[in-house]
């Protein structure tokens, strides 16, 4: 059974001088609560209170007060449509269940009469609110949409109208459980339910109507509703103020990762964007690791008249801030530096704290997938302590993350960039493979193919151009195993694979093997330049493997003669620098090199003229291997000069042995 006729727009009818209002489910929430409190705060009155709620789960909402009110009348009965476990029962109170699709439903009362005082309640839900937030449940069943609801109807303290609404309810309920009729008969009788109808507001109501209610409990409750509302008002201004500071917070920083991939402006303006709107004194950011024991401050914000950090070591191995933020992983703040044992027990921290006036600290990590890039710190410097709120904490933890996003970006751009240029560099390699190999062996091995076939097929060649068919042929043959053995060399270098005997040298003795090798190996050939060394007197020993130190001084030397006219001077310069290291130079007065092609002259097969074009020979591996050399007993090795014949300058370090002292000649011409 289920009915369709609507209470308010019977009430309405019945008493045409009745104006309905728009009410919203807040302010119907208090009202009914204020007529609740009526009940509740009579000692002796047993009133009739009738509350009809829509659904099940609203009447679960107040069930506890309608228990509170069955201790002060027998005559309580609370209508709803079941949802669960709502049945009609009679056991605090008269409970009746309608039908779903009854007209009650979509409607809310609640009526209370007692001798002096009756208030209603009758309002019906507006249908567009109700389909709009049926709708909305359907898209978003999460979402609480009780503050869009909205109900017209009748609230009023008139007592006719009271008594006319609280008939039509009794009738309503007489029709889901008869059973009631006795019970219902007597509440009638006893307040005067349905009488004579009021047609009319100039009609009089009969003396017995009179209405005598005492509107406190109204005002208390309208008032402290006003007063919840203005606080959850503020309340969320304050929650919406502060998500959107967060937002546009987090919004400068992003913009900042889209614009740039350069970590140190990315972290610039973090810093500047997190001090300013969290109103610190100063905030730093800098990059650190677990392990780390000091860390330099690159970004930093400062409030006017603040010292600065910048520049500074900062110290982190004995700092137990960072070593508790390295172990929770998350952020350590400090209210009062001067109450917190963890900077009164540490030296190093209470010497901070004095000196640059942080009264309170926050310490929060730059995290990505757990693993610490860096620490972003706030310092208040204030003679009051500052205590974070929430949102600020949370504020703070999503700038760091930015932050963390925005490193990894960036490394893993530079990794790409890196990558990139490695890939690169292996395709200049493989070009320059082919063309030297095609170059290097294949035309040693034509000229020794010729030699041999003419040697075969001519019998009566004369001696001498035997002689010099083999001579090509061994010379060629050279040529060729000496580029195969470059390419051992540098492959065993690069791969580790060589073992190192460093031992004392005197600089001069290796000198003089690697210019004594050079002219065994290029005796006969054209005249060479004039080779001059000019070594630094009372040198100390070096700590190096004997056989390559010659290797290298062979190799600068031989690649500076083949760029060096005949009439050109090679100078072979000692030093002892400030790194406490034997610094070598090489220079020559040939060919030079261009300014931008200095760093990769060391590079594989590089060639200053080309593979196929070139006027020298060679395969573009002795310097790659020089620098190899140089790198495995920890010294550095560069190229200097000031363009196109302006000749050119090779230098490499060689570690000293403290203590130790050669003699030689400062001076020596070959």
């Amino acid at each position: 059974m289920s009915i369709s006729t609507s209470v308010l727009i019977d009430l309405l009818q019945a008493i045409p001088h009745l104006r309905p209002q728009l009410y919203f489910k807040a302010s119907l929430t208090a009202l009914s609560h204020a007529m609740e409190d009526q009940v509740l705060a009579a000692t002796l009155e047993q009133p009739l209170v009738i509350a009809s709620f829509q659904r099940e789960r609203f009447y679960r909402q107040e069930a506890h007060r309608y228990q509170r009110l069955a201790q002060r009348s027998n005559q309580v009965y609370v209508l709803a449509a079941p949802e669960t476990d709502f049945t009609s029962s009679s056991e605090f109170y008269e409970k009746i269940a309608f039908e779903a699709d009854d007209a009650l439903s979509q409607e809310w009362h609640l009526v209370v009469i007692a001798q002096n005082y009756a208030t209603c309640l009758v309002c019906r839900e507006s249908l567009g609110s109700l389909a709009k937030n049926i709708r909305l449940r359907e898209l978003s069943p999460s979402l609480d949409m009780d503050a869009a609801r909205r109900f017209e109807g009748i609230w009023t303290a008139e007592r006719g109208v009271s008594l006319q609404a609280a008939e039509l309810l009794l009738q309503r309920i007489l029709a889901y459980r008869p059973e009631l009729r006795d019970k219902i008969e007597q509440a009638r009788q006893r307040f005067g339910i349905g009488g004579r109808k009021i047609n009319s507001k100039a009609e009089q109501l009969p003396s017995e109507y009179a209405c005598d209610i005492d509107t406190d409990p109204f005002v208390q409750r309208l008032v402290t509703y006003l007063q919840a509302s203005q606080y959850k008002l503020h309340k969320a201004y304050r929650s919406i103020s502060a998500q959107a500071r967060k937002e546009r917070l987090v919004n400068s920083i992003s913009t900042a990762i889209r614009r740039s991939l350069n970590p140190q402006e990315i972290l610039t303006v973090a810093a500047q964007e997190l001090g300013q709107n969290l109103g610190a004194c100063r905030c730093l950011i800098y990059r650190a690791q677990a392990t780390d024991t000091q860390a330099i401050i690159e970004h930093e914000f400062l409030s006017p008249g603040v010292s600065s950090f910048l520049g500074q070591t900062w110290p982190l191995e004995n700092n137990p801030l960072f070593q508790e933020v390295v172990i929770q992983s998350e952020g350590v703040r400090v209210v009062d530096t001067l109450n917190d044992s963890r900077v009164i027990n540490s030296k190093a921290l209470w010497q901070i704290v004095e000196r640059y006036a942080i009264r309170s600290w926050l310490m929060e990590p730059v995290l990505f997938q757990g693993r610490l890039l860096g620490i972003v710190e706030l310092h208040y410097c204030g003679e009051t302590p500052h205590d974070w709120h929430p949102g600020e904490l949370d504020l703070v933890e999503a700038i760091a993350t930015q932050i963390g996003a925005a490193l990894i970006q960036a490394e893993a751009y530079a990794n790409l960039e890196e990558l990139n240029q490695q890939l690169e560099a292996l395709d200049r390699t493989r070009s320059n493979l082919i063309a030297i190999t095609g170059h290097e062996l294949r035309t040693p091995l034509s000229t020794i193919q010729v030699c041999l076939e003419s040697l075969a097929t001519e019998p009566d060649m004369p001696l001498e151009l035997r002689q010099v068919m083999l001579n090509t042929a061994l010379s060629d043959s050279e040529r060729m195993r000496k580029l195969i053995q470059d390419f051992l060399t540098l492959s065993n270098l690069e791969s580790g694979r060589v073992e190192w005997h460093p031992e004392s040298l005197t600089l001069q003795e290796c000198v003089d093997l690697a210019l004594s090798r050079l002219r065994t190996r290029l005796a006969g050939d054209e005249k060479l330049p004039q080779i001059t060394t000019e070594l630094a007197s009372n040198l100390p020993l070096v700590r190096a493997d004997g056989d390559w130190l010659v290797e290298v001084l062979a190799k600068l030397v031989d690649n500076a003669c083949k760029f060096t006219p005949p009439d050109g001077q090679i100078t072979i310069k000692a030093i002892r620098n400030k790194s406490k290291m034997v610094e070598v130079t090489v220079a020559d007065t040939g060919r030079g090199i261009e300014p931008n092609r200095l760093e990769v002259v060391f590079d594989r097969f590089y060639q200053e003229e080309g593979a196929l074009r070139r006027s020298t020979g060679g395969t573009g591996l002795g310097l790659a291997i020089c620098r190899q050399i140089v790198n495995g007993w920890g010294g550095e090795i560069w190229a200097e000069s000031q363009g196109k014949n302006q000749g050119s300058q090779f230098h490499f370090t060689i570690p000293i042995i403290e203590g130790s002292q050669e003699k030689r000649p400062s001076k020596v011409s070959y």
